[in-house]
C-alpha cells in the first residue's frame, strides 16, 4: 500500500491502532548491546590533470545499543573509524576530508493530540462549558538523513562563527579517526538502516574535484 507522506494515515479504528502498535515493538532496538564488525573499503580515481586520489576506510565498527529514549521507536549507535587520504602528483597540495553517515528508516511515526472548548448560553444566563480532546496517529514513508562526524568551529570571512564538517589537510595525506561516535534516530516504526561515507574534496592548479567512498550499509534494529 502507497502511503503519502504529506497528509499521514489517520488511524481511528482501534483494531488498526493495535495492529500499528505490535508491529513497532517487533521491529524495536535490542535490548542489549551488538557489535558489528565493517570491512571499511578503499577507492582510487584519477582526475582529469593526473592527480591520483586513494581513498581508504579502515578500523570499521558500530556498537548498537538501547537509546535513552528506551521505546521501540529510538535507535542508538556508537561508530568507530578511521579515514585515510593519499594524493599523487605533481599538482596535489592537499584536500579536505568529510566523514559521515547517512541513517534511513523505513517508516516515520508521529502522533499528536489537540484541544478545544465549546460554550453554550441559554436565554436566562446560564450556560455550559464542555472541553473536547482529540488524538492523531500518522505513518509516512520514512527519510534518509545525513549527519557529519566532524563539527569543526571556525571564523568566516566576516569573523562570525561558523561550522564545518570537513578536516583540511595540506601535502598529500592526511586522515580522520573517530571513536565511540553516537547517533541516533527517533519517530521510526520500522527498520532502521545506516551507512558510512568519506567524501574528499580535493583542488589543485588546474582542477577541483570530489571523491567519494561508501561503506557498507548495517541494521541499526
Amino acid at each position: 500500500m502507497i502511503i503519502n507522506r504529506k497528509n499521514g494515515v489517520r488511524l481511528a479504528a482501534v483494531g488498526a491502532a493495535a495492529a500499528a502498535t505490535m508491529g513497532f515493538f517487533s521491529v524495536g532496538a535490542a535490548n542489549a548491546d551488538t557489535f558489528v564488525p565493517l570491512p571499511g573499503g578503499s577507492i582510487t580515481q584519477t582526475l582529469a590533470d593526473g592527480t591520483v586520489v586513494t581513498v581508504n576506510l579502515t578500523d570499521e565498527s558500530a556498537n548498537i545499543s538501547p537509546s535513552m529514549g528506551a521505546t521501540p521507536l529510538h535507535r542508538n549507535v556508537w561508530v568507530n573509524g578511521r579515514a585515510q587520504v593519499d594524493l599523487e602528483g605533481a599538482g596535489a597540495k592537499g584536500a579536505t576530508i568529510t566523514p559521515g553517515y547517512v541513517l534511513a528508516c523505513q517508516i516515520d511515526f508521529g502522533a499528536g493530540t489537540g484541544g478545544d472548548m465549546k460554550s453554550s448560553t441559554k436565554a436566562d444566563g446560564t450556560g455550559t462549558i464542555t472541553p473536547s480532546v482529540s488524538g492523531n496517529v500518522t505513518l509516512g514513508p520514512g527519510q534518509a538523513k545525513n549527519v557529519t562526524i566532524l563539527d569543526l568551529e571556525k571564523k568566516d570571512a566576516y569573523g562570525a562563527e561558523s561550522h564545518t564538517g570537513g578536516n583540511k589537510f595540506t601535502g598529500k595525506t592526511g586522515s580522520v579517526t573517530w571513536a565511540d561516535s553516537t547517533l541516533g534516530v527517533s519517530g521510526c516504526a520500522g527498520y532502521a538502516q545506516a551507512r558510512s561515507y568519506v567524501k574528499v574534496a580535493v583542488s589543485t592548479d588546474n582542477v577541483s574535484s570530489n571523491v567519494t567512498l561508501w561503506g557498507q550499509p548495517f541494521s541499526i534494529g
